[in-house]
């Protein structure tokens, strides 16, 4: 296909469909795990219409997500990658609830390294955060073995030699000592593997502790160890201002509705009560056993009364009224204290002059 406006790189597509950051994508490609148009490629730099062509890897369509960033607390005795051949914990189960989208780390942090990871489905974001030419901060607070003097800590700040060529000038703080440990804060913008580690090997102070404080100005500020969470479109400004990228600002998805409440059951009667006709009975009071032949009243809230529950308005006679009354006549209002049901604050259950003080228990 000719380089038109509408083609890209076909590792680009990948990368942008959240598959794989772009230097995985290519392995893929190398490897012949990639289709296009029914056709296996495997030539790098090959350009794809991405609207038009169908672009499958290891048989499954790729179809582009909604774009997802997110920070993760890692803690310790984790890998930082999505699959370990020797069956070790990987941060893969601690983003399973990440429904939105299938996302990878941003960068990797060693197995006892704790703190920071980014991760995401877009490409482009994890490239230009991993790029050295970008420069994307990282703050680890480090524990050493060995009291570090003001002449050590100027050599992480110049550099140390590696097998792998000299480490760029950092920022370093002496933090406290605690016995014959320092501490110390360290600012890199590289991304070698096992750096820091590598540095207090080589200067003859073996690192203890690591922890990742800061990744591009994002911090795990108030996350639990193995807990994430989205980022804020506040924070993706910040990063794009800096680094260039996401291209396109988003805010992070909403959280799913909790499921709404289901209403208490009515309690239906056992049997038929009182007297009338078995399509439409008439419920009466109920008689038992546990009120002496008398009829059952009170019952509490509506919804979960006896349907053959009576209101009781006072003076009923089983409940420490003064007189018998009849069940059917109406409520009384010549109470001395107003209107008193079962849950009223007047005369109390049963009260029919000024000297009566029965009273619900606990009213006032």
């Amino acid at each position: 296909m000719s380089p038109t406006v509408a083609s890209v790189r076909l590792q680009k597509v990948l990368a942008t469909a959240g598959i794989a950051s772009r230097r995985a994508a290519e392995a893929m490609i190398a490897a012949g795990r990639v289709r296009v148009d029914g056709r296996v490629v495997t030539e790098q730099g090959t350009r794809v219409d991405a609207k038009i062509s169908r672009v499958e890897v290891d048989g499954q369509r790729v179809v582009r997500q909604a774009s997802v960033y997110l920070v993760l607390h890692k803690p310790r005795g984790v890998m930082s990658t999505m699959r370990d051949p020797e069956g070790r914990p990987t941060v893969r189960e601690l983003l399973t609830d990440v429904s939105a989208a299938r996302v990878y780390p941003v960068g990797r942090l060693d197995f006892n390294t704790s703190g920071v990871l980014l991760a995401t489905n877009d490409g482009d974001f994890a490239e230009a955060l991993l790029h050295p030419r970008r420069s994307a901060p990282k703050v680890y607070v480090v524990k050493v073995n060995g009291v570090m003097q003001e002449r050590d800590v100027d050599l992480w700040r110049r550099g140390v030699e590696l097998e792998d060529g000299r480490t760029l000038p950092s920022k370093v703080k002496l933090l406290r000592y605690e016995g014959d440990k320092t501490w110390l804060e360290l600012t890199i913008t590289e991304g070698r593997n096992q750096q820091v580690r590598r540095m207090g090997d080589v200067t003859g102070f073996r690192v203890m502790r690591l922890a990742r404080l800061s990744f591009a100005g994002i911090t795990s500020e108030g996350l639990m160890p193995g807990r994430w969470r989205y980022l804020t479109a506040d924070e993706l400004t910040d990063i794009k201002a800096q680094f260039g990228v996401p291209r396109r600002v988003v805010s992070p998805p909403k959280p799913k509705a909790a499921p709404k409440a289901l209403p208490l059951p009515v309690r239906r009667p056992s049997g038929r009560q009182g007297q009338g006709h078995a399509s439409n009975p008439v419920r009466g009071p109920r008689h038992d056993a546990a009120t002496d032949g008398h009829p059952r009243y009170g019952g509490g809230a509506p919804v979960r009364r006896d349907l053959n529950t009576r209101e009781d308005w006072g003076g009923g006679i089983r409940r420490g009224a003064s007189e018998p009354r009849d069940d059917d006549s109406p409520p009384r209002h010549d109470l001395g204290r107003g209107r008193s049901r079962t849950t009223g604050t007047g005369g109390g259950i049963g009260a029919s002059g000024p000297g009566d003080t029965y009273r619900v228990k606990g009213r006032r």
